[in-house]
């Protein structure tokens, strides 16, 4: 059984000012002011607009990111609309196989770290979940069957597309200090990365600050997402 940390992979051109200026020059024909936009934009007009409610202007422009998670929390965020969603499957998937290392692999739930009993016993049931699950197999059950025995801990992989309007839905809801925590593990860091790459769309949004950040997702930035 492989153990692995939760991260999120964001391609490299995904963010940034041509956003924001592409963004400002769609919003600016509902006032028909485009010729009052600078050179270079003026930051202040798209969080002026959303302080207002007038958040339709910033779905012209989307963003997308690969989500490497535990299946609990992917199924919360497959709730949210409008969007587009491409997901390991564990009907197609077959674990035994060697490119899968004939293991499965599940996500480590920081929350257990301190917890040397508690950590056991989440090992313990994932492992016996895998060996349930690789018997069925042999057994000669398909990979859709077997997959009944696998735990809410594996590890899965999830390409999210939303406009930027969704993006901002979905860090209202899952930074929240209500959110599971293992979504806040991934959703707080990505908020602040995209509050670096474009201030004004998502400066206003809170997140929980108590959360601590040593048990943050790390977020890679890449030009290959699946490399």
């Amino acid at each position: 059984m492989i153990i692995q940390q939760p991260k999120v992979l964001i391609p490299g051109n995904a963010l940034g000012k041509e956003i924001l200026l592409r963004l400002e020059r769609y919003a600016r024909v509902c006032y028909k002011s485009e010729d009052k936009m600078p050179a270079g934009g003026n930051p202040d007009f798209l969080k002026s607009k959303l302080k207002i409610g007038h958040e339709s202007i910033i779905e012209h422009e989307k963003a997308t990111v690969l989500f490497i998670i535990d299946r609990g929390i992917s199924h919360e965020i497959v709730r949210h609309r409008i969007a587009a969603y491409s997901q390991e499957s564990t009907r197609y998937c077959r674990y035994s196989k060697d490119r899968f290392g004939n293991e499965i692999a599940v996500i480590e739930p920081y929350f257990f770290l301190d917890d040397e009993v508690a950590y056991q016993q989440w090992k313990d049931a994932c492992q016996a979940a895998e060996k349930g699950y690789m018997t069925l197999l042999q057994a000669g059950r398909s990979a859709q069957e077997a997959r009944s025995v696998l735990p809410n801990s594996l590890k899965t992989e999830l390409v999210v597309t939303y406009n930027m309007r969704e993006w901002r839905h979905f860090f209202r809801l899952r930074c929240d200090p209500a959110a599971h925590p293992q979504m806040r593990q991934v959703a707080i860091p990505l908020l602040r990365y995209f509050q670096g790459q474009m201030p004004g769309l998502y400066d206003d949004i809170a997140y929980d600050r108590s959360f601590p950040e040593r048990h943050y997702a790390r977020i890679v930035i890449t030009d290959d997402l699946f490399n």
